[in-house]
Parts: C-alpha cells; sequence; structure tokens
C-alpha cells in the first residue's frame, strides 16, 4: 500500500509538518525536513498499531 506524504515548511513555526492526508490524525513536525520524515514513519506505524491488535486479538 503507498500512502502519501505531505511535508511543508511552517515559516510562522519555523518547523516543518508532515501529514499522511488519507489518514485521520496521522501527522507529525520536526525541525528539520529529515526530522519531520522520520518522525512520520514512526506516526504511521504508531497509526496501525491498533489495528495490528485488532487482527492479532481476532
Amino acid at each position: 500500500m503507498k500512502l502519501r506524504l505531505v511535508v511543508q515548511f511552517d515559516p510562522a513555526a519555523k518547523r516543518w509538518s508532515a501529514v499522511f492526508p488519507e489518514l485521520p490524525g496521522c501527522a507529525t513536525a520536526g525541525d528539520t525536513e529529515e526530522e519531520a520524515i522520520q518522525n512520520a514513519k514512526e506516526a504511521l506505524a504508531l497509526w496501525f498499531e491498533p489495528l495490528e491488535a485488532d487482527l492479532v486479538a481476532a
């Protein structure tokens, strides 16, 4: 499965945001673009964690 990751710099906050638009609430930020992308990978894993737990319990 491929998901879009939107990474943007916010000049007011002076931080980078990273959002997976197709996954409600799956967003993060970082001080650098690289940090925002790394944080997004962690956020993605955490977003799917409850689903994986449900599949294991079933």
